[in-house]
């Protein structure tokens, strides 16, 4: 699990002070669990694959795609929750509050334009 670990952690591009700080512990705890010299408990384990969207398998045993493969409705929560942390006036909540605003016939104008922008010629 160790090298794993660094290999995560280099795959982010965090140093160990930032992938420590991310999981409440110092750079030479990371430092010494990427080195072999420490244990990974199943607690570190447990905050890894949270914080950082790993997949479990991968992280214990190296079965799978390093990074959990999230659902739209997953995909959905995780952004409603961050929203929630915003500022009011964020342009995020701004625009979030204009869409839920919109009735059906908007929302076909919406759609109609976005299929415009996102069509490659």
């Amino acid at each position: 699990m160790n090298t794993r670990i660094k290999e995560l952690r280099k795959y982010l591009g965090l140093t160990l002070e930032e992938f420590g700080k991310r999981l409440g512990v110092t750079k030479a705890a990371i430092s010494n669990i990427e080195n072999g010299n420490r244990n990974v408990t199943d607690q570190m384990v447990i905050s890894i694959c949270r914080e950082f969207d790993v997949n479990e398998e991968w992280i214990r045993y190296g079965n799978g795609e390093m990074i959990r493969q999230r659902n739209r409705s997953e995909t959905i929560i995780d952004f409603s929750a961050d929203l929630l942390k915003e500022e009011d006036e964020s342009f995020k909540k701004k625009l979030i509050e204009a869409l839920a605003v919109l009735n059906e016939s908007e929302w076909e104008v919406l759609e109609k334009l976005a299929l415009k922008l996102t069509k490659k010629d």
